[in-house]
């Protein structure tokens, strides 16, 4: 592996492309010490401290610290992820759009530039509340001497977080077409990781005073490692049904007569299904933001809270419910059963057309059951962590979705890079274990 690593800084061009990558991450990470005009920072960081396991403390861990310290970036590049995602499921509904992403590469741009707009508009409609019901409430309680809430005051914020937002998204676009990778993945993972330096130089900091307990602290980083094993073997587990093409004759050449599968992964809805549930538990959470005197919000935000139990329970079903939804949308059955038809493929033993279509859906369903269930539990981490070892400082930096987004990138930057190697006919970053997706 570390062979892989020097042959991949001894490439001029794939060199270049993690320089480029490097440079706009930490100009990314710079932007985290550019405040937005008018805020108190550290009132923000002394409440934030209280809110770890709730709907602001999910936001502060997706924009990689930057919402503790309300930087121009202080939204993170979650609208744009929430806009995709619904952007996503709308493709599948709306025929007009369904029809623009079979266009090619012109329809897939189009709908790159909608998504594009639609998560500036999120951005606006959330730092418009963020303004309002958060920084405003309690007559300003997060606004230096001389700010007051009001419309000169809301304008600043909405049009500080818009125009981060756009250059968050400027960013990803470029790592992604010069860089090594996806982008926006690229900007989250860089968010989460960057936390977990400070997280752990406080955490050991507390050992010194004698405020945490030192073997506790290493069953803690000891069960670190063991999730993230865990989560890159659960990541690239799939099941491969087996697929013949029939062999036919064209003059005097044979075509088909090839075997392949078809991968179905385990965990096919990846962590959106997290993202969703986190931002239905926002909307009660924040009752607390828009009604701060009133007993009934409080009651109902502290009821959905995820450090608690109910909350907790509420947050697994949401993820249970939105795995089978997503999985739904993204592998339909039906429309592969019909493509093996037209290509004059079968499946082994099972027949063309409903068999083939009820035998996949047998599949699917029991796959995303075990999916789901490793998502629940991913959720539920931090709080385990939290009552197995009583380290609670690094319970929710290192939580089970922040590891599985570390895990998710770390993996598809691993395969981008070993595809560069392979083109180049250098020896891969597995010799023998070979990551999912790789050419046999």
């Amino acid at each position: 592996m570390l062979a892989a690593f020097r042959s991949a800084i001894l490439i001029p061009e794939l060199r270049r492309r993690i320089l480029f990558t490097l440079l706009v991450l930490a100009l990314y990470r710079l932007g985290t010490f550019i405040p937005t005009p008018g805020v108190d920072i550290g009132k923000i960081r002394e409440f934030l401290g209280t809110q770890a396991g709730s709907a602001l403390g999910l936001v502060n861990l997706f924009s990689g610290g930057n919402f503790e310290q309300f930087s121009i970036f202080a939204l993170g590049i979650m609208p744009y992820i929430t806009a995709a995602i619904i952007m996503q499921l709308l493709v599948t509904v709306i025929p007009a759009l369904e029809k623009l992403q079979k266009e090619g590469e012109e329809g897939r741009r189009i709908i790159t530039q909608y998504t594009r707009i639609g998560g500036i508009a999120l951005g606006a409609v959330q730092g418009l509340f963020l303004a309002t019901a958060f920084l405003g409430a309690n007559n300003g309680a997060f606004l230096l001497p001389g700010w007051e809430p009001g419309f000169f005051f809301y304008f600043v914020v909405v049009v500080t977080q818009v125009a981060g937002i756009a250059l968050l998204l400027w960013m990803a676009e470029r790592i992604t077409e010069y860089g090594i990778g996806n982008g926006t993945s690229m900007v989250i993972f860089a968010g989460i990781v960057a936390s977990w330096g400070p997280q752990l130089v406080r955490t050991f900091g507390l050992v010194r005073t004698g405020e945490v307990n030192l073997i506790a602290l290493l069953i803690f980083l000891a069960f670190i490692v063991l999730a993230f094993a865990f989560m890159a073997a659960v990541q690239q587990a799939e099941r491969r049904i087996p697929v013949q093409y029939a062999r036919k004759q064209v003059g005097r050449k044979m075509f088909g007569g090839q075997a392949t599968y078809i991968p179905i992964k385990l965990n096919a809805a990846g962590v959106i299904p997290i993202i969703f549930a986190a931002a239905l538990l926002q909307l009660p959470l924040f009752l607390t933001g828009v009604f701060p005197d009133s007993s009934v919000a409080q009651a109902v935000a502290n009821f959905f809270t995820p450090n608690r139990f109910p909350g907790l329970l509420i947050e697994v079903l949401l993820i249970i419910g939105f795995t089978y939804v997503y999985t739904a949308v993204q592998f339909d059955p039906r429309r592969i059963s019909e493509n093996l038809r037209e290509y004059g493929g079968f499946i082994p033993g099972i027949r063309p057309g409903e068999p083939t279509v009820k035998f996949l859906e047998h599949i699917v369903s029991r796959l995303t059951l075990w999916g789901a269930i490793f998502l629940g539990l991913v959720a539920a981490l931090p709080t385990i962590m939290q009552n197995l070892t009583g380290v609670t400082t690094l319970a929710f930096h290192f939580s089970g979705i922040s590891l599985l987004i570390v895990v998710g990138v770390a993996l598809d930057t691993l395969r981008q890079i070993e595809a560069q190697l392979q083109m180049r006919n250098y020896e891969g970053f597995l010799s023998r274990g070979r990551l999912r997706g790789r050419t046999r």
